[in-house]
């Protein structure tokens, strides 16, 4: 995705003023394949797939028998006692005849190599405007991608704060556009989801900055989780769902600059 001499990205500080340079790893040269980024991320919407389906014992608790032949009707089973059908499938309260099954397997699978690669080339389709633009984030034009700021950016705790950082840096626009809810077609607005969210950026973070919660985790984490569509990651937990939502890749990340040394180590 990137050119041998364009291996080198700014560090940005909060205020946007470049203060460094940083190598990238050869993770952002990866071959862009969406189509195996879309197998990844179809892979992963399944394994949160419940299974469902009825009792195997439903409209079978009946002593509903066939009256056999010659009675001048049907040869429905019918419940003992009176005449009203039970258990066939047409019958009211009766069994269904092909229901859902819940030992049916709903979980896809991928191949190890297919899910690291699809990670990589989501990774790499990050750094590209075009394709960022192409999936309706919007940034400054002086913007340049991939966007690494230094590691203090993960021990801001405060709402606030993070947001007024991502304006500084020229994201700000992608915040607004994520608050702007999408009514959504179908029956899904009367089942308690009126309204489809946006994705806007993503913050990958190493785990190793300064300053981090008393349970261990970034500071970041709580002030980014209540900006509409902005999720924050560790870069060991990073997958194709994350970096290409909806199976459509170019999401507009931001990186800390220890999450790009420990994206160098995890690839060797």
């Amino acid at each position: 995705m990137i050119d041998e001499v364009k291996r080198k990205a700014k560090v940005l500080d909060l205020s946007k003023n470049s203060i460094k340079e940083v190598t990238l790893p050869s993770v952002f040269m990866e071959e862009y394949r969406p189509d195996l980024i879309k197998r990844a991320v179809l892979v992963v919407q399944s394994h949160r797939l419940q299974p469902k389906g009825p009792s195997l014992l439903a409209g079978r608790k009946t002593s509903a028998e066939s009256w056999g032949v010659g009675r001048g009707v049907s040869r429905i089973p019918r419940i003992k006692d009176g005449r009203r059908a039970a258990r066939a499938p047409q019958a009211v309260g009766g069994r269904r005849a092909h229901p859902p099954k819940h030992n049916k397997i709903l979980k896809l699978k991928l191949n190890e190599k297919e899910r690291r690669k699809a990670i990589r080339s989501a990774i790499a389709a990050t750094i590209n405007p075009d394709i960022v633009k192409s999936r309706g984030h919007k940034f400054s034009e002086d913007v340049e991608l991939p966007i690494v700021v230094e590691d203090t950016f993960a021990s801001i705790g405060k709402t606030t704060e993070v947001e007024g950082v991502l304006a500084t840096i020229g994201v700000g626009e992608d915040l607004l556009r994520a608050q702007k809810r999408k009514i959504r077609a179908g029956k899904g607005k009367m089942r308690g989801r009126k309204y489809k969210a946006r994705k806007s950026v993503l913050i990958v973070v190493s785990g190793d900055e300064a300053e981090s919660t008393d349970r261990g985790t970034a500071k970041i984490i709580a002030g980014a989780k209540n900006l509409p569509g902005v999720e924050v990651s560790y870069v060991e937990s990073l997958n194709a769902e994350l970096l290409a939502p909806g199976t459509h890749p170019g999401r507009l990340t931001i990186w800390t600059e220890s999450s790009i040394s420990k994206l160098a180590m995890l690839e060797r």
